[in-house]
């Protein structure tokens, strides 16, 4: 039996009543949350050299990410400023069409080092027509916890020559599935990934959807309503709208999470909200990309399933949860005055909501006993911080001042993952140095 002591200044919760703890400390035995009480109530003897003491440092829920390309992350700063269907063509499908096993490994690497030492624990990625058996490995070598599957595409009029037939994409996502579906320890799960409706037939959304039932608790995930011009695609292809046409074909239900969803009609919403889909808002690529704002406050008040994802390296640029709490409540208040998207419910989403998005939410996403010990400890005593240390505070302080210099340790089912903003797992300088040179290799096979 392994049994630790996490002793911190405060502690977040993201539990139902939003506790907010001190003097506190949690007991953590084979990686699972066994008792949260005050310091004093601890027999420090019972832990051997496993009590850890952050006094300055406040715990949280690991950080949960819903819409991830781990397999773009090589292409950063390589697909700026341009509209999402130009970048899709002129960059991101041939980069993707051109990656080897080892350029997605160095991609996969980057991507999980970022995540990690940025608090996010857990993550739902869209994963990659080739070779996706190389982001499971990396997945359950860095002990992340996510979901992940092979990108299903079987048509592509951006760019004809990156596609496959529908009949082998089923099979091969099918044999994925059954081949790391509940591996390491159940920490990994599978996410059927048709790209989007433009890139996929009906057969090939219904089919991989229909798969689901083969695999208890896996997910089925695409992009909706992007971008305009999209949108208007979707609607001389088949005649309607995104998220009506999803409903027509019957993929849109609790195990589906629609990256997105930003031009919605009100018909649109009703089904999201009819049927419990997901939505995972992105608004740094939505930013970047021109997209354009997702109804956020509108979902939540109508009670749809809201969570956050950095979505892809080359459209982001970088893959922080801090970066998506700041500017998924900032950009509300424009639109809808400076009340809108408060701190703790950004914060909600990026922990809590986001478990409950993949129904992992008796698993992780607030730290209560019983659950996974995917914790993170941030530093909220540096300069760029609030100095106030208030209950109240603590919200705005990791919202709006936190990024990832703030992050200490993060610890997955118990491991630590990084200490002192350093990765346990990594070498930063060896993983950049084989991801520039895999780069160049893969610019010379475009």
């Amino acid at each position: 039996m392994n049994k630790k002591l996490i002793i911190p200044k405060h502690i977040v919760t993201a539990n139902a009543t939003d506790d907010f703890l001190t003097n506190s400390a949690i007991e953590i035995t084979d990686g699972i949350i066994t008792r949260i009480a005050q310091v004093d109530e601890f027999t420090m003897s019972d832990y051997d050299d496993n009590v850890f003491r952050f006094p300055s440092l406040t715990l949280t829920p690991g950080f949960v990410q819903t819409h991830i390309h781990l397999c773009q992350v090589l292409f950063r700063g390589l697909a700026d400023d341009l509209l999402l269907l130009d970048w899709l063509q002129q960059r991101i499908f041939p980069y993707e069409m051109n990656h080897s096993k080892e350029s997605i490994r160095a991609s996969a690497k980057l991507g999980v080092h970022e995540l990690q030492t940025c608090g996010t624990t857990t993550l739902l990625d869209m994963g990659t027509i080739n070779h996706q058996e190389i982001i499971f490995d990396e997945l359950i070598n860095s002990k992340m916890r996510g979901f992940a599957g092979k990108c299903l595409m079987d048509e592509n009029e951006l760019y004809p020559t990156f596609k496959e037939p529908t009949a082998d994409s089923l099979k091969e996502t099918y044999e994925l599935a059954k081949s790391f579906y509940g591996s390491n320890n159940d920490r990994i799960k599978y996410a059927f990934a048709p790209r989007f409706v433009l890139s996929c037939s009906e057969e090939l959304m219904k089919e991989s959807y229909a798969m689901l039932k083969d695999f208890p608790g896996s997910l089925y995930e695409t992009h909706a309503s992007e971008n305009k011009g999209e949108i208007e695609a979707v609607r001389t292809k088949h005649g309607m709208e995104n998220i009506e046409y999803f409903n027509s074909i019957g993929v849109l239900g609790e195990n589906t999470v629609l990256a997105h969803c930003i031009h919605v009609n009100d018909d649109e919403r009703n089904l999201l909200k009819s049927t419990n889909t997901r939505v995972s808002h992105c608004p740094s690529a939505n930013l970047k990309l021109g997209s354009g704002i997702a109804p956020i406050p509108k979902y939540i008040e109508e009670n749809v399933s809201v969570s956050l994802g950095a979505d892809g390296a080359p459209c982001n640029n970088n893959l922080s949860i801090f970066t998506e709490m700041r500017l998924a409540a900032l950009i509300q208040k424009p639109l809808l005055g400076p009340t809108a998207m408060d701190a703790k419910t950004v914060f909600r989403l990026a922990t809590i909501e986001g478990a409950k998005a993949l129904h992992l939410e008796d698993e992780i996403g607030s730290i209560e006993i019983g659950k996974k010990a995917d914790l993170v400890l941030l530093d909220l005593e540096r300069a760029n911080q609030p100095l106030l240390d208030a209950p109240d505070n603590v919200y705005s302080a990791i919202v709006y001042s936190a990024n990832k210099e703030n992050v200490k340790d993060v610890m997955i089912e118990g491991e630590w993952v990084v200490r002192d903003g350093k990765s346990t797992l990594y070498d930063e300088k060896e993983i950049v140095e084989q991801g520039r040179d895999e780069l160049k290799k893969l610019i010379t096979r475009v």
